[in-house]
């Protein structure tokens, strides 16, 4: 009997079976659901379905570049051991020269592939961040990887120069700075944050008089921390903004393992 492409979608669903191994099962079975079921089940197809609940905390963070501009691919994983596995390292990479290539929806076009290596490596294997950034005229774009993959980074500026983004680029690996300027700090976050330290400021005994400057040289400092415009350059005094002088930076993407 004919096989529809809905029937097999279906039974790949349920199991996590590959597309050709749920399309064989369910001709094998005469097109019965639950026959296919199984005979997926005795061939040892159908357990990365059970495993899709699992905390995939482990993987691997891919950058790709050309012309056309950067991407950034984080494949997770439930253990190490599977990221460093060929295969694995393999098809992170693919997936962010695919990204590259043709867009971040791209990643859909490897959802086989992906169940095969589930069922290579019998882990969850899930996606953290996938970025892509557009080769903009007059940007300068930096794909940096640290740590053999468990850190990765995009930054794209204009009217900075290529070395000096690339040492951007190795900071917010270093700092892992959440937001790119204070504008973008939500003012809850901070009114939140301010509240804190006002308590931590009075309970520390200091002059009523003094609290509203001890407590703002506080609030910045705690900006500095997370903001990456006004962290110093791998912990020196000397800060990012600084080191690009005149020119801008526009975004940056971090993904990392863990």
């Amino acid at each position: 009997m004919a096989i529809t492409a809905k029937e097999v979608q279906e039974l790949r669903r349920s199991t996590g079976a590959g597309m050709m191994d749920a399309k064989r099962a369910l001709t094998e079975a005469d097109g019965d659901f639950d026959a296919a079921v199984q005979i997926l089940r005795e061939k040892g197809l159908a357990k990365a379905a059970t495993r899709t609940d699992r905390d995939s905390s482990e993987g691997l963070v891919a950058v790709a570049q050309d012309d056309r501009g950067a991407a950034l691919v984080h494949l997770k994983s439930e253990t190490d051991f599977a990221a460093k596995s060929d295969d694995f390292r393999k098809l992170a990479q693919e997936l962010a020269e695919l990204v590259l290539a043709s867009g971040t929806d791209a990643i859909s076009e490897k959802a086989d592939a992906i169940e095969d290596l589930k069922l290579t490596v019998k882990e969850n294997i899930d996606f953290g961040p996938v970025v892509r950034y557009e080769q903009a005229e007059g940007a300068v774009i930096d794909a940096y990887v640290h740590g053999g993959g468990r850190t990765g980074v995009l930054v794209e500026a204009t009217g900075v120069e290529p070395d000096v983004l690339h040492e951007v680029a190795m900071h917010i690996a270093f700092a892992k700075p959440a937001y790119l300027s204070r504008d973008e700090v939500p003012e809850a976050e901070i009114e939140k944050e301010r509240a804190a330290l006002l308590e931590i400021t009075k309970n520390e005994g200091k002059p009523e008089a003094a609290w509203p400057k001890i407590v703002e040289g506080r609030v910045n400092a705690w900006l500095g921390e997370r903001v990456l415009l006004e962290q110093g350059l791998f912990g020196d005094k000397e800060t990012v903004s600084a080191k690009i002088g005149s020119g801008s930076i526009t975004r940056f993407a971090l993904a990392q393992v863990g």
